[in-house]
């Protein structure tokens, strides 16, 4: 398969998981991998609806309504689950900053997240890698069949809107699958909750899901590391406010200027999307939910910072729609007046982390928000900074340090960490595609002689520091 059809697919990897210091599964022949979640209150959960809290002194309302499902003996449970969710989606949407909900992890939320990773492995298995396809590197399936195909046809979810993003390679040299001429490939898709769905949410969900990195154009605009002001809003260009050059530039890039009939930004294309659902169900109760994965909670959090800014999510004078975004394994995106603004907008960020991630620590390795100088933060604005509330998860393998980035992995140890099982040749796989990628990413920088670096010096850095962390 091509270089520029890569891809990390899902996977699960374990044969040793741990909790709260004490093993629950152990294969003695072949131990070299853990899974944790880090909490010291909370008890796994046995069954589907069982969940223990050994502390119940950070019990708070929505505990209470979950109390009354497990009372209910005479309902069924996912009825009740339905009803619970209803009466609580602002808070597990993150409307308290989930304060209460992360440690001990709380069922309703780890069902939430969960649901929502699985609108994003729907991204991966619906994305077309046969170069002999004529949707090669699109979707494979229409609007209407796409959930359907992947298996997601009792999801709930309409999809509305395929989203198409342009990386912009001009000025990098000559490499197999990457060029200075991209044209947009498929990144994810808008949908929206049916009336049945919505009932049993407690509102209309509008939800943006955007895919990893696969392309190498990608991963190259994945290590263009150098803040530059987002300026989203015209009337007010808040230069304080700045974001990842790489990152932006393949939101805001489009495929007019070389082509006639080109595709439009993946920035445009959201933003009138998501403003003709918004005022097709004004005077509902609505949410705007965005899930990422790697590089697409990178395109998250700039949508949901675009929206808020520019106040699409008013569909009319009174309350604004609530945006929550959730990032599975999402590296870092703006500096501190980025995640100053998106907190002084109210846009709400979970943070699903792996904490062997490297790509979680990217950019800003050095230079981020922990980063002081004698005590000064002089330059707080030039550094890096994570956003929102972080759920940290733990899981490695020694003979695949690939898969701490595998979005299978996060959502499997969400789901029943003591069943998460070892696959050693399909993680051996996933590895030696991320190899394939460093090694285009090692022909791009040698190549910095023969052409201008100022853009990509960062990149370079980037990469070096990617490589040295996973050990390739």
């Amino acid at each position: 398969m091509p270089s520029s059809s890569m891809i990390i697919l899902p996977n699960t990897i374990t044969n040793y998981a741990t909790f709260q210091n004490d093993v629950i599964f152990k294969n003695p022949k072949t131990a070299v991998s853990q899974v944790s979640l880090q909490s010291e209150r909370v008890s796994l959960p046995t069954s589907k609806h069982s969940f223990s809290v050994a502390n119940t002194s950070v019990i708070r309302p929505i505990e209470k309504v979950v109390a009354h499902r497990e009372e209910s003996h005479g309902e069924d449970g996912d009825a009740a689950t339905s009803s619970s969710l209803s009466q609580t989606w602002r808070l597990i949407q993150g409307c308290d900053d989930w304060e209460g909900l992360i440690e001990p992890l709380h069922p309703l939320l780890r069902q939430e997240m969960i649901r929502y990773g699985e609108f994003l492995v729907a991204c991966y298995k619906a994305f077309d890698l046969d170069p002999k396809s004529s949707r090669y590197l699109n979707c494979k399936y229409g609007k209407k069949s796409m959930l359907k195909e992947v298996g997601m046809e009792k999801s709930g979810y309409e999809v509305t809107k395929y989203i198409y993003a342009t990386p912009d390679m001009s000025g990098i040299p000559h490499v197999q699958g990457v060029s200075g001429s991209t044209c947009g490939r498929w990144i994810g898709y808008v949908s929206v909750s049916s009336d049945e769905e919505s009932k049993r949410l407690g509102r209309r969900d509008v939800l943006v899901t955007f895919r990893g990195t696969v392309t190498n154009p990608e991963w190259i605009a994945n290590l263009m590391s150098s803040l530059t002001p987002a300026s989203f809003d015209p009337h007010n260009p808040r230069p304080e406010v700045m974001v990842e050059s790489g990152f932006l530039s393949l939101y805001t890039s489009d495929e007019c200027s070389s082509k006639q009939f080109g595709l439009h930004s993946c920035r445009e294309q959201l933003l009138s999307e998501i403003s003709r659902l918004v005022n097709k169900y004004k005077g509902e109760e609505t949410s705007i939910t965005v899930a990422g994965h790697s590089m697409g909670s990178s395109l998250g959090l700039l949508l949901a910072y675009d929206v808020a800014e520019l106040g699409l999510n008013r569909a009319e004078a009174g309350q604004p729609i609530p945006i929550t975004v959730l990032s599975f394994g999402g590296p870092r995106v703006g500096n501190a007046g980025f995640k100053a603004r998106l907190e002084e907008l109210g846009v709400k960020v979970l943070r699903i982390v792996n904490v062997n991630d490297p790509i979680t620590k990217l950019p800003g390795i050095i230079f981020n928000e922990n980063f002081r100088v004698f005590g000064s933060d002089m330059f707080e604005f030039s550094c890096y900074a994570h956003v929102g509330v972080e759920l940290p998860l733990q899981f490695f393998n020694m003979a695949n340090p690939c898969c701490v980035h595998d979005l299978g992995n996060y959502i499997q140890l969400l789901r029943c960490p003591k069943s998460v099982t070892d696959d050693v040749s399909r993680s051996r796989d996933g590895c030696g595609i991320l190899e394939d990628v460093m090694s285009k990413a090692r022909e791009v920088v040698s190549c910095a002689s023969s052409f201008d670096m100022s853009p990509w010096m960062a990149a370079a850095a980037n990469f070096v520091q990617l490589q040295s962390m996973i050990g390739l």
